[in-house]
């Protein structure tokens, strides 16, 4: 999701770099830049900082299940190595 307020605020000061005699030019250049910003992030495919912390939260669960059926393997073949080792 892409802030839309803070692409206006971007757009606003840098028309306001366009000298105050050129009003239309100001008006046009800060629609213009704002049109520019959307197309161009949209384009970036970014996620909110809610679906990163969402996507992460669900990559720790998955790997503290991984660890914990790693652990697991390792105990079954302990028990496999001392069954052989005790035939």
């Amino acid at each position: 999701m892409i802030d839309l307020a803070a692409i206006d605020d971007l757009a606003r000061r840098l028309s306001n770099l366009v000298p105050p005699g050129m009003q239309q030019a100001r008006e046009d250049l800060e629609q213009n830049i704002k049109a520019t910003l959307q197309m161009s992030l949209s384009k970036l495919e970014l996620v909110t900082r809610e679906e990163f912390d969402v996507q992460r939260a669900v990559l720790l669960r998955t790997r503290e299940k991984m660890d914990a059926l790693e652990r697991t393997v390792e105990q079954l073949e302990a028990r496999l190595r001392a069954q052989d080792a005790a035939e």
